[in-house]
């Protein structure tokens, strides 16, 4: 018998933003150019979901140096939302984790689908929002929202989409999220420093008024089923970029079951 599809009308996706990364993203994967800042926090980024895999599941290692741990995320059925160019997808998928990689902007998954090409790597990148695909009723193992929350239109939507996407294997979804809080001192750095001074990002990429504090993350995740029992701060490194560690005043992470 087929599943019954959900409906989960589309209320997240930001035209303005979605118009502003098609004009900006044909250089996703220039480690040098407007990406750069993602392509220095991506490591970082991996670390974290591998920790909490680990956590959650006990399939992931924090080493891979044996030829035992080259794939520590295989059987591990992953959704990359607002995936972009795939500087997330790629390195998960090379680790064994089966990845999809949705993205609303048109520009960011051709980018995405040549570079997976020219990699040899399976990946499946869909131009679709997180409540359409959810209405499908796939579920994953592991649901990503890596540096996208800050740019949907309807927060508390986008994570009952998310907690939709989590349900439905044989163990409760894994979240993670990765993002920049709201505070005086975020809003200076993660915006205006960012943008018009160090310009890691170009000028309009993020508005301050969507960036969300851990405490009403936490809340609104809450309220949509997902239960985020760890808060991590991420902050600027010397040696690599980006680390994880310190209070979440700019940058954090978040990681919970979805129940």
């Amino acid at each position: 018998m087929a599943k019954a599809k959900k409906n989960y009308a589309d209320q997240t996706t930001d035209s303005d933003e979605i118009r502003h990364f098609d004009t900006i993203g044909g250089d996703w994967w220039d480690e040098q150019g407007t990406f750069r800042a993602l392509h220095w926090l991506t490591p970082t980024r991996v670390r974290y979901i591998r920790q909490h895999i680990a956590r959650f599941r006990g399939k992931a290692k924090l080493s891979s140096s044996s030829a035992s741990l080259s794939l520590p995320l295989a059987g591990i059925k992953a959704v990359d939302i607002g995936c972009g160019g795939g500087l997330l997808a790629e390195p998960l998928t090379r680790l064994g984790a089966e990845v999809t990689g949705i993205d609303m902007s048109k520009v960011a998954i051709a980018a995405a689908k040549d570079h997976a090409d020219n990699m040899g790597l399976d990946i499946q990148y869909r131009h679709i929002s997180a409540e359409q695909l959810a209405a499908e009723g796939t579920g994953y193992d592991l649901v990503i929202a890596s540096e996208v929350i800050e740019h949907v239109s309807d927060r508390s939507a986008f994570l009952t989409a998310m907690a939709a996407l989590g349900r439905g294997g044989k163990a409760p979804g894994i979240a993670i999220i990765t993002t920049i809080s709201s505070n005086m001192i975020a809003t200076a750095l993660a915006k205006y420093a960012a943008e018009y001074l160090l310009r890691l990002a170009p000028p309009g990429t993020h508005d301050a008024a969507k960036f969300v504090s851990p405490q009403t993350l936490r809340a609104e995740a809450k309220a949509a089923g997902i239960h985020l029992d760890d808060i991590t701060g991420i902050r600027p490194s010397i040696r690599k970029g980006f680390d994880l560690g310190g209070p979440p005043i700019i940058n954090y992470a978040a990681a919970g079951l979805i129940l």
